[in-house]
């Protein structure tokens, strides 16, 4: 009996010290993997930070490319009929928006989806305009009916979605 308390006298105090160590080196690892975790989020966020603002700025330039007015100004030709330059418009939408498709991954869901909405909206405004005309009338006819629309909706999709993007990188930065 006398050696079964002296191998417990032994075994007792070196299993508390055992298990103290276990637990504390359990903690300190822990906390170090933590710390390594947030120092990589921090560095990926340096790396994203500018490439999310930047992704930003591509879709507002997208927006303002695709808005009736500028679309107009750089398609119109002399002796363009109205189905020339809207078929012309359609593409040019539709072109510049491929282009900036993969700006989505750095926008939120709900931006995108603003956006979307907008160059649907704009599409659905050429598409009215030129269903009021005949399609060898003057495309002159044509820019001045889209024009004459832009100015009947005091806040075009456009520029909500624009205003709806402002917003968001003043909430994110």
């Amino acid at each position: 009996m006398e050696i079964f308390l002296e191998i417990i006298k032994i075994t007792i105090p070196g299993l508390i010290v055992f298990v103290t160590a276990y637990f504390i080196l359990k903690t300190t690892l822990k906390k170090e993997l933590e710390n390594r975790r947030v120092e990589v989020v921090l560095q990926n966020q340096k790396l994203i930070t500018p490439i999310r603002l930047q992704a930003y700025e591509r879709i507002v330039l997208f927006l303002e490319r695709i808005s009736p007015n500028n679309v107009i100004m750089r398609l119109t030709t002399p002796n363009m009929t109205v189905s020339q330059l809207h078929k012309e418009m359609l593409i040019t939408i539709r072109t510049e928006f491929e282009h900036n498709l993969s700006q989505q991954i750095y926008l939120s869901i709900d931006a995108w989806e603003q956006v979307k909405i907008a160059k649907e909206k704009t599409i659905q405004l050429l598409n009215f305009c030129v269903s009021e005309l005949d399609p060898n009338d003057d495309a002159f006819k044509y820019s001045q009916l889209v024009f004459e629309k832009l100015i009947e909706n005091p806040k075009s999709p456009l520029q909500e979605a624009i205003d709806y993007l402002k917003e968001e990188i003043k909430i994110l930065y």
